[in-house]
């Protein structure tokens, strides 16, 4: 090839680069933002790319998508959430974990956040019904359904006189007050544990064997979530019977979940950021009470546990793992 041919082709790319930079740059930006890894949370970001498909936005043809995750260190959020203003782009998607880091960070810019009960106690929105200022978004209600959870583990295991339960406090301390309140009326022994690193979780198994727990409820939280794979396993070598708080514990191996949706969850975060982006104020949007329950049953994890599922306890489960 001759040098004037070589030189008209790579300009030729140049130019062919630059017009499809200008045209990605042309729509609009979100900002996708977790507080925890985004390297387990693949279904969450496709349920959250089905939700803006419903309200006419697909990625890369008429919307970008720019993804940040602060890998668990929550002293990174306050820069992440600047790279993600300045780029600039026009919504902020959060997890439970960055939401009061993003209502900080901005009053402008509208954030949907995906997570969290006690929004207007923590003072991330005024009220559900018109949450006012640049926020809205949906509601999981797990960290609520601590109580139910508890009944269902005992149903399962009646004999153990002591659950222990792994938190993250930082992020669920109004769960743990819920699942002591629903103890104390049944007077059920609990151990509660505050992890929120991995050696936490990995040092937690052992102490609560030795202290005599005989089933384990995990708690909520995007930390928690994003270890599940190691949950499921530390539970399985220390053959402690375990609930969690959401299906794809149950899906990874987990003896049983019971909670609200968060794929839904992700899917009406979707749907919400797509009618922001026609124009409609965040302030304006009711907040979404996520209602769609699940209750799932690992079969296969019971058997290797040597635990036999009462018949009323099975036919309550709205899906059964073989």
């Amino acid at each position: 090839m001759q040098r004037r041919e070589f030189i008209t082709l790579v300009g030729g790319a140049v130019t062919t680069w630059s017009l499809a930079a200008q045209a990605q740059s042309a729509m609009p930006a979100i900002g996708f933002l977790r507080s925890s890894s985004l390297a387990d949370a693949a279904n969450l970001v496709t349920a959250f790319r089905q939700g803006l498909k419903q309200a006419g936005f697909v990625e890369g043809q008429n919307v970008v998508i720019e993804f940040h995750s602060a890998n668990d260190h929550p002293d990174r959020l306050q820069a992440l959430l600047a790279d993600l203003i300045h780029q600039p782009v026009v919504v902020i998607v959060v997890n439970g974990g960055a939401a009061l880091a993003a209502k900080a960070a901005t009053t402008t810019v509208p954030i949907v956040f995906v997570g969290g009960d006690d929004l207007v106690r923590d003072g991330l929105v005024a009220s559900f019904n018109r949450p006012g200022g640049n926020v809205t978004g949906v509601v999981f209600t797990a960290a609520g359904l601590g109580g139910k959870r508890l009944e269902l583990l005992r149903r399962l295991v009646p004999k153990a006189t002591t659950i222990g339960i792994l938190m993250d406090l930082q992020g669920t301390s109004a769960e743990a007050e819920r699942v002591q309140a629903a103890a104390l009326a049944i007077q059920q022994q609990l151990i509660i544990l505050d992890v929120s690193s991995d050696r936490d979780i990995e040092t937690a198994f052992p102490t609560l064997v030795q202290r005599g727990a005989g089933a384990l409820l995990v708690s909520t939280g995007p930390f928690l979530y994003s270890r599940r794979e190691k949950l499921v396993a530390l539970a399985a070598r220390y053959e402690l019977p375990t609930s969690y708080p959401l299906r794809e514990f149950a899906m990874t191996g987990g003896l049983m979940s019971y909670g609200t949706s968060i794929t839904d969850a992700y899917r009406q975060a979707g749907i919400y950021t797509g009618q922001i982006l026609k124009g409609e104020k965040p302030g304006e949007l009711p907040i979404i009470q996520s209602s769609k329950f699940e209750f799932v049953i690992n079969l296969k994890t019971a058997k290797t546990l040597g635990l036999e599922i009462p018949p009323n306890l099975l036919a309550l489960a709205d899906e059964a793992i073989e």
